[in-house]
């Protein structure tokens, strides 16, 4: 068994382990990379064969986190790992991004890339280390492939740049990206910012790259060690070049001229495309001739020549395919309040590209659980995109959730969560759906504008309103072109799709995907720059729209408030078996949660109706109420005894009111007088030590009547034989005993034996 191990350090005395040989060795290649006590497995597999007429590169990426890596069970009846998790879907994607672009262009037998987290710590991310392990396992394959390529997380953390963050930093830190480069260029870029400058972006941009070129150059050693210098021959297209030529000799020219023109409509010039492609068709072959092996070729040949057009007619006329300058952005449009019966919504329409936001706003009982094997907690604000087939015009069936779909949903939540209020000022679980309902690229930057017009009309105070663009970029030997507001064909024909959203003091989030080497840093502040320019026309629109969150909320809208008790108080407020909050929620008609922190509970009271929210913090104050001698309250006699009766002053607090504190003067029966489930006010007098219980009067807030003198149970001095009981009254004497026992005066009669 050859076992190769690789180490290096990240500069900080943190090191990273590749081993390759141990295990998964029936995969074309396999490595483990570890970093602390986090273990990714990464494996890789391709066909040796590829299908029929396929002109893509079939890609499939998958990234699980095993429960047991840290110790754990699943959560769900099955109690085993089941389909991937949102978490598990962005990191997929990550590795995806950084992959895809390296495979050669004429590559097209399928490749599937499995990547497993086997071991893991509380401080270590594993999706920092992902790309690292994936793009091992290639290294040690014979699968073609331009890398090696590698990933890191940089974080921007009191004042400096960190590599691979640990995870109790990451929270605190003021940038948080992924960054995938080559030893020459940088890939992928995806992550979150609280409102960073473009040059605090830039500066964590060199820094991931400095520790890329040191990992890339590792798995280049990894490669020579495990003797994969040289790829596996293919062969995966047919190609007649006298035909790819005699096409563009053709077309070129129609496809330039026709790009000119500056039609904004997508599908008049899909069309006008389409009808130069035909025409070269209809020119040069019979229903006979052409093949499908032919229209094949013509097809990809045709897209070639369409696309060098393009590109060529940009770099040259400095004018789009749709008219607009270079920094131009698309028209726009937004309204917000559109739908009647929900929370909040927003319609924003960059030219061809839509979406509809609403904004629905909850109690904690809403908020998402996070049960994934490394990260756990609750999350009180989702976003969820949604990408229909009309939207292009398509006639696709809805097949459940895309990645692409919880991708693009992520991106805008990032860009959202940083002007979020806290939950001391909203306390509402708050969830943003975007709905795409048309599509001329950008709608994730659609999302991020409309969504946070439908949190203003929520009500949601946001500290400041967000902005999304997406900018392209067009490059050709030296020339080169930055685009604001790239269309979809634009995303496709460019070397840039790079997205950017913000408020106007900063970047909030990013995602950028490049296509092209050797892209300088000087460009890149180009379309910074350029992205702030337009992410302020767009501020100024949606300024324009709602200029700020509405001062309260909706009429329908549950409200919540919040109030904090001593932590000695939860048990008393939840009761047995949740028995006295199910009651105070039932009669006051609300919803009530109850959280741990610190010293105290911090209990959400929520409904619609104001005075129900009342009553219930009354009831719970008046749970965690510690009565003081003084208090006034208003009492329900719960039972009468002989002695007086008890009293409930406050919910679960009895009391007792002697019969003497009923009223002035000494009623010798409560009968009459009061019954069960009556109520009157009563002051606390007392605290008798011994048992506990509390003293209450209810004589001590009525007038003493003029001229009242207090009766005292007294009989006077003591006579002669007499125990200390008192003056002997007239009538009540029992006189001296007579023999055999018997009294006289008050005699009761004889003695029983």
């Amino acid at each position: 068994m050859n076992i190769i191990k690789k180490t290096f350090d990240l500069g900080d005395g943190r090191m990273i382990e590749i081993e390759t040989g141990k295990l998964a060795k029936q995969a074309d290649g396999s490595a483990v990379v570890r970093m602390n006590n986090t273990m990714l497995l990464a494996t890789v597999c391709s066909k040796r064969e590829v299908g029929e007429n396929v002109d893509f590169m079939p890609l499939t990426v998958d990234y699980q986190e095993k429960y047991a890596a840290l110790g754990r069970f699943p959560g769900g009846f099955f109690k085993r790992e089941a389909r991937p998790s949102e978490h598990e879907i962005l990191i997929a994607r990550l590795v995806d991004r950084a992959l895809r672009p390296l495979f050669p262009d004429n590559f097209h037998a399928e490749v599937q890339v499995q990547i497993t987290l086997i071991s893991g710590d509380h401080d270590t991310m594993p999706d920092q280390l992902a790309a690292l392990a994936a793009a091992s396992a290639l290294a040690v394959s014979d699968i073609p492939f331009n890398g090696p390529v590698s990933e890191v997380r940089v974080s921007y953390l009191d004042g400096q740049y960190v590599i691979n963050t640990p995870m109790q930093d990451i929270e605190r830190a003021d940038l948080d990206l992924i960054v995938a480069a080559t030893e020459e260029n940088i890939m992928m870029v995806e992550g979150e910012m609280k409102e960073v400058s473009e040059e605090v972006m830039i500066g964590a941009l060199k820094a991931a790259h400095e520790a890329i070129k040191t990992q890339c150059r590792v798995i280049g050693e990894l490669t020579v060690e495990a003797g994969k210098t040289e790829k596996r021959e293919y062969c995966h297209e047919v190609n007649d070049e006298e035909l790819r030529q005699r096409l563009h000799d053709a077309v070129y020219q129609k496809c330039y001229d026709f790009s000119k023109q500056g039609i904004a409509n997508k599908h008049l010039r899909e069309e006008g495309f389409e009808a130069i492609k035909q025409e070269f068709i209809d020119a040069n072959y019979t229903e006979e001739t052409l093949t499908d092996e032919v229209k094949f070729m013509i097809d990809r040949y045709y897209h070639d020549t369409e696309r060098e057009a393009m590109r060529d007619m940009v770099l040259a006329e400095h004018i789009r395919l749709d008219g607009r300058q270079l920094d131009e952005i698309r028209p726009l449009w937004s309204e917000v309040d559109y739908l009647p019966s929900v929370h909040g919504s927003a319609i924003f329409t960059r030219g061809e590209t839509q979406s509809l936001s609403t904004c629905t706003l909850g109690t904690k009982l809403d908020e998402q659980i996070i049960d994934g094997a490394v990260i756990e907690g609750k999350r009180r604000f989702l976003l969820h995109y949604n990408f229909p087939g009309f939207a292009t015009g398509e006639v696709k069936g809805n097949r459940g959730l895309s990645r692409r779909e919880v991708g693009h949903g992520h991106l805008a939540w990032r860009a959202l969560k940083e002007v979020l209020p806290t939950e001391e000022e909203c306390p509402y679980t708050i969830r943003v759906v975007s709905d795409i309902l048309e599509s001329n690229g950008s709608s994730s930057m659609a999302t991020v504008c409309a969504g946070c017009m439908a949190l203003m009309d929520a009500g949601v105070k946001i500290r400041k309103p967000v902005a999304g663009i997406a900018m392209g970029l067009i490059s050709k030997g030296d020339k080169w072109a930055v685009l604001s507001d790239i269309l979809g064909d634009e995303d496709h024909l460019g070397d840039m799709d790079f997205k950017v959203c913000g408020t106007r003091d900063g970047i909030t989030a990013c995602q950028m995907d490049i296509k092209v080497d050797g892209l300088s840093y000087d460009v890149l502040a180009k379309a910074l720059e350029q992205a702030r320019q337009g992410r302020l026309h767009i501020l100024d629109h949606i300024e324009a729209t709602i200029p700020q969150p509405r001062e309260d909320y909706k009429d329908f809208v549950p409200r919540i408030e919040q109030i904090k008790i001593p932590k000695d108080f939860i048990g008393a407020v939840i009761g047995k078996g949740g028995e006295v909050i199910q009651k105070i929620q039932a009669e006051t008609n609300t919803i009530i949660n109850i959280d741990e922190e610190g010293d105290f509970g911090i209990v959400d009271v929520a409904s619609q109706n104001k005075d129900d929210i009342a009553a219930a913090i009354k009831w719970i104050k008046d749970i965690c109420t510690v009565p003081e001698v003084g208090d006034i309250y208003t009492a329900k006699v719960v039972s009468i005894v002989d002695f007086g009766a008890f009293l409930e002053f406050l919910p679960g607090k009895e009391g007792l009111m002697h019969i003497s504190e009923y009223e002035w003067g000494h009623p010798a029966t409560l009968e009459g007088l009061i019954e069960e489930g009556d109520e009157f006010q009563v002051k606390v007098i007392a605290f008798d030590e011994k048992n506990g219980k509390i003293k209450l009067s209810r004589r001590a807030l009525l007038p003493k009547p003029e001229g009242y003198v207090e009766e005292k149970p007294t009989r006077g001095p003591r006579r002669e034989g007499d125990h200390g009981h008192g003056p002997r009254r007239e009538g009540g004497d029992r006189g001296p005993r007579r023999e055999g026992g018997e009294r006289r005066g008050g005699d009761r009669g004889p003695r029983r034996r």
